[in-house]
């Protein structure tokens, strides 16, 4: 069972990458709609939420590396799946957004 710090942990992680990949899908939106500034705003913010989820898992990593135990357990290992979809997500969308703009 989980301790309530890391379920709170992985739980910021996923809250945190979901709306990554939210914001990296509303930028393909908006770019379709060629409101290229606002696309690139949600681009932005897609890094920001990313950056979050990232610098909590990187704390994880770090604490693994200095020979902490650390819980892992398939709720872990969802909230990385979140992160490495949403990395995924963002790249792609940042791609499509300077298609779109190519393509106007």
């Amino acid at each position: 069972m989980l301790s309530a710090e890391m379920e709170t942990i992985i739980m910021n992680i996923i809250v945190d990458a979901g709306s990554a990949r939210s914001y990296a899908m509303e930028a393909i939106r908006l770019a379709k709609e060629n409101s290229f500034a606002e696309a690139d705003e949600s681009l932005e913010n897609a890094n920001s939420e990313l950056a979050k989820a990232h610098h909590v898992q990187t704390d994880l990593i770090q604490q693994a590396a200095r020979g902490e135990t650390i819980e892992i357990n398939l709720f872990m290992v969802h909230a990385q799946d979140h992160i490495m979809t949403a990395m995924l997500a963002k790249d792609l969308a940042a791609e499509i957004v300077e298609l779109h703009k190519k393509l106007k």
